[in-house]
Parts: C-alpha cells; structure tokens; sequence
C-alpha cells in the first residue's frame, strides 16, 4: 500500500483547500480553536457548513463571523454534546438529506477525572464514543452522497496508551488523564479503520490526523500549553492546526483513500516504539483486528446507555 504523499507540509494553512460549493459539512467542536478554522476554511471554498457545538450562542456568533467574512449564507450552528447520547441521537435525527463530510473536531484532553451519566469515561465518551455514535447515526445520510468522507482529528497522544479493553473506564486502574487521553485518540483512528473497512460499498472512507501542536481551548486543563513537552519550533497557528483537516476533507489525492493516519499534510509512518517526535501512528491503532473489536464493543457501550 503507497503511503499518500503532498505538496503540502508543516507550514501549510488551511486556506489551501479545494473548491466544495455545493457540498454539506458537518464540524464538531467548531465554535473555537481548530474547528472554527476549519469552517472558516471550508466555507471559503463555498461548502455548506453546519457548526455542532455544545455552546449554541458561541456557536452562532463564530458562524456570522464566518459569514461575514467569507460571504458564504449557508453557515449556520445546532446543538450537539458529545458526552450526551441523547443529544446525539437528536442531532442525526433532524438531519435531512445527504452529507458530503463529516470532520470529527471536538475534544477534551487531560481532564480530570469525571463520567458521564451512563457511567463512561469522559475522555472516551466525548473523544470517541459520542463521534461513534454521531457517525453511525449520520451513516444513511453519509451513504447518499456516494463518496462521503469522515475526517477524525486524533493526536500523537495515542502512542500514550492503546485500548485496555477490560477496562476503558478506569473501573479498576488508577485514572490518569494523559493514559485516557491516549486510549481515546487511539480510538479515533481505529474508528477510521474500521468505518472505511465497514462501509466500503456505500464508497465512504474515513481518515485520522494529527492536527500538530496547537495552543487552544483544549489545553484549558494543562494551563493552556497542552503536555508543555513541545518545543517551540513545533507550535502551529491555528491556520496550520486547520491544514490536514481540510486537506483530507478536500483534496482529489484522498479520493478512494481511508483508513489511515495523517501528520502535516502527508501520511505517516507506521511505528512500533515511541519516538519522541509528533509523527508516527502505533501499530496497534491502525491494526483492523483491535478496529473490529473496539467497534463491537463501542455498539456495547452505547446500548448500555439506552
């Protein structure tokens, strides 16, 4: 399997997208950060852009800003709380007609400890659990379009911790907020694996990204510097965050193409150790065994909840 290749890089912004007048985005965790920039980006290029965000009034006011500055009318924001099944649910439910891309932006990391109603993990139920279950409720929606494309925005914090599947919630380990960060985002890309696996005859693929090092709202639980382990050279703008997301949202290159890991741009390398660097998927997040099996077990969770 070619590993898929750029123009683009470090440095690249999302400005650099492709034309998508026409075509239906849905963006979580949009009314600030990444996610606002990636609408921004996106909206640019003439797509119609839907801003799912818990904060409805930050929500809109990032929409009318968007607006104003893209002269794109078909910005709007709804309501969407990943770490609530039930709001969940009522976001697919009220959509109507095909969607084009679905970019899986929002996030929390390092929190502290916390569970939802239902008894799950914040950091899974958010991260993973509440994109699972938008995705797979969105999924008719997604297979009308012909060649509809998710986009998860995982991080290099996957190498942190793999699935420890007897015990996502921290039941019986000692929680720590940086081994369920990690557990999360590997499930972002496995969610990628397995839904381009799962639903290749609807012809929808799904790729994960490392968006870079970028200081915004999600860092608010680690004084706003995220691991504080990053050298300075490697801090992106929130522009750069923004350029992998709208280049696997957009480009002509990810035709076809999902499945797989992407850092500055281009696909990354498949590891088997830590290396210290931002770049590099573990071995054990892009395995379509562990893919098949957290899907399984996702569903679980889910009817858990009712």
């Amino acid at each position: 399997m070619t590993a898929i290749t750029t123009p683009f890089g470090f440095s690249s912004t999302a400005a650099e997208g492709i034309e998508l007048t026409g075509r239906r985005v849905v963006v979580t965790g949009a009314s600030s950060g990444i996610g606002a920039e990636t609408v921004r980006a996106l909206a640019g290029t003439g797509a119609e852009v839907t801003l799912a965000v818990r904060d409805t009034t930050a929500g809109e006011r990032v929409a009318k800003e968007i607006t104003a500055t893209t002269g794109n009318q078909e910005v709007r924001a709804a309501h969407l709380d990943l770490a609530d099944p039930p709001s969940v649910a009522a976001f697919a439910a009220a959509w109507r007609g095909p969607l084009h891309v679905l970019v899986n932006n929002a996030g929390v990391m390092a929190c502290p400890e916390q569970y939802t109603e239902p008894g799950r993990e914040w950091q899974f139920a958010t991260n993973h659990l509440g994109h699972f279950a938008l995705a797979t409720g969105l999924h008719k929606a997604l297979a009308a379009d012909g060649s509809a494309r998710i986009v998860v925005v995982s991080f290099t914090g996957h190498q942190q911790s793999p699935i420890v599947w007897d015990d996502v919630d921290f039941a019986f380990r000692r929680y720590d907020p940086w081994l369920a960060y990690g557990q999360s985002k590997t499930a972002n890309v496995l969610f990628a694996v397995e839904a381009t696996r799962r639903w290749a005859e609807d012809n929808i693929t799904a790729n994960a990204l490392m968006p870079g090092a970028v200081h915004t709202n999600l860092q608010r639980h680690t004084g706003g510097r995220g691991s504080g382990r990053v050298p300075a050279h490697l801090i992106k703008t929130v522009e750069q965050g923004a350029a992998s997301s709208v280049l696997l949202a957009t480009s002509p290159l990810l035709e076809g193409v999902g499945g797989r890991y992407f850092a500055d741009c281009n696909e990354s390398e498949v590891v088997d150790r830590r290396s210290g660097t931002l770049d590099g998927v573990a071995r054990y997040a892009v395995d379509p065994d562990n893919g098949r099996r957290l899907w399984a077990l996702s569903r679980e969770l889910l009817a858990q909840a009712g």
